[in-house]
């Protein structure tokens, strides 16, 4: 996989990619000797998941090396115990984090349903910018609620889920393109909407789709899934990163269920 695609994969920027290179906790599968370039294997997307997991949560490098080094599963356990039972004692916005890890220790289904879809151009309202990753949280829930404002003053009834389109360089470089769409059933007649908010027509594409159920500190896992998928058995072509969002499921307690769409070339159908 090329930097780019391990980005996208496991959402680590390059920068943080190659501190980790000079760390030693996640070394490149290969480096070419002319231009320097990074190149990863698709079996690192977990590596650096379990890195990425336990640098939020403020695990030593050192530690790092030894959870990575350990072969045997339960010193790997007891070396993440050990710091968890620090942590639980800071702050609750470790909590976060925590749940993520734990996530990591413990994986879902090795082979969840992955469904190639080819998506047909969409009408619908739509707010982008160019953003700061940091800033993401805050940008998606103010552009939710333009995009609320701008469909009742409409009057439009939407034509599916909501969804979101991410810029790989948001992740590869901290910034870049975020875009955030309901679509509708026609751009024609609409009237004037706040001043972030347009119509536009979303482009269509062949994607390969995986659906993510569960909390948002979970969804890092369903990338790396669906980013070995596709650099295992299909074609990955340049393209932002979708995301529909679904209604919540009726389980008890109801679970969020997100639609994550990887671009790629289908040679069939």
């Amino acid at each position: 996989m090329t930097i780019g695609d391990f980005s996208r994969a496991t959402r680590l920027s390059a920068k943080t990619l190659r501190f980790y290179h000079r760390s030693g906790i996640l070394q490149p599968a290969s480096i070419d000797p002319d231009n320097g370039y990074r190149w990863y294997g698709a079996e690192q997307i977990a590596d650096a998941q379990i890195v990425q997991q336990l640098r939020a949560l403020e695990v030593p490098v050192e530690t790092i090396r030894q959870v990575l080094a350990a072969t045997d599963v339960s010193v790997r356990s007891e070396l993440v115990a050990q710091h968890l039972e620090r942590l639980e004692l800071q702050l609750e916005a470790t909590r976060a984090a925590v749940v993520s890890l734990r996530g990591l220790l413990a994986p879902g289904p090795e082979d969840p349903r992955i469904e190639l879809r080819s998506v047909p151009a969409t009408p619908a309202l739509v707010v982008r910018a160019v953003i700061d990753l940091a800033d993401l949280s805050a940008w998606y829930s103010a552009a939710w609620t333009s995009l609320d404002t701008a469909a009742s003053n409409a009057g439009v009834r939407s034509a599916g889920p909501r969804g979101g389109i991410w810029d790989t360089d948001l992740f590869l470089s901290e910034r870049g393109e975020a875009v955030l769409f309901q679509p509708v059933l026609s751009l024609e007649g609409l009237p004037p909407s706040p001043a972030q908010v347009h119509g536009e027509v979303i482009p269509g594409a062949d994607m390969a789709v995986l659906t993510h159920r569960g909390p948002d500190e979970t969804m890092a896992q369903s990338y790396g899934i669906l980013g070995a998928y596709v650099a295992t058995h299909e074609i990955s072509v340049e393209g932002p990163i979708r995301e529909s969002y679904l209604h919540a499921s009726t389980e008890d307690p109801p679970t969020a269920a997100t639609e994550i769409g990887w671009p790629i070339f289908r040679t069939a159908r």
